[in-house]
C-alpha cells in the first residue's frame, strides 16, 4: 500500500522558513535529480544506499520512512543494508542496520504527527 510521503522534520521546516531561498534551492536540486530513467522506487533505494554510504543517520531514517511510504517492503530495505557490507565493512553496516531498524521497529505515527 502506498501512503503519502511523510512531512519533513520540524527542524527542517523551521530552517527553510528562516532561509526560504535555501529551501527553494533544495527543491530545485531535488527536482533536477528526478529527471532520468529511474523509476521512483529505484531512485528511492539508490538514495537510501547513498545515505547509508555517507553514514548520515538522519537521512537513513528519512529514507526508510519515504521508502515505506512508496510501498517498498522492509525486506527490500534490509537488502540495501546487506549490500552495504562489502563496501562499507561491518561496523558501518551494523550502524546502518540499527538506523533502519529504528524506523522499522517504531510504532506507526499518525499522518498528522510531525516527523522530528
Amino acid at each position: 500500500m502506498i501512503h503519502k510521503l511523510p512531512k519533513p522534520p520540524k527542524t527542517f521546516r523551521a530552517f527553510t522558513a528562516q532561509y526560504p531561498g535555501l529551501g527553494r534551492a533544495w527543491e530545485m536540486i531535488h527536482d533536477a535529480g528526478t529527471e532520468g530513467p529511474l523509476d521512483a522506487r529505484t531512485a528511492r533505494l539508490v538514495k537510501l544506499g547513498v545515505a547509508m554510504g555517507a553514514m548520515r543517520e538522519g537521512s537513513v531514517h528519512a529514507g526508510v520512512r519515504k521508502a515505506l511510504a512508496l510501498g517498498i517492503s522492509p525486506e527490500e530495505i534490509r537488502q540495501v543494508v546487506a549490500l552495504c557490507a562489502g563496501t562499507l565493512g561491518m561496523p558501518s553496516t551494523v550502524a546502518n542496520f540499527t538506523w533502519v531498524e529504528d524506523v522499522l521497529s517504531a510504532p506507526p505515527k499518525d499522518d498528522d504527527s510531525p516527523q522530528d
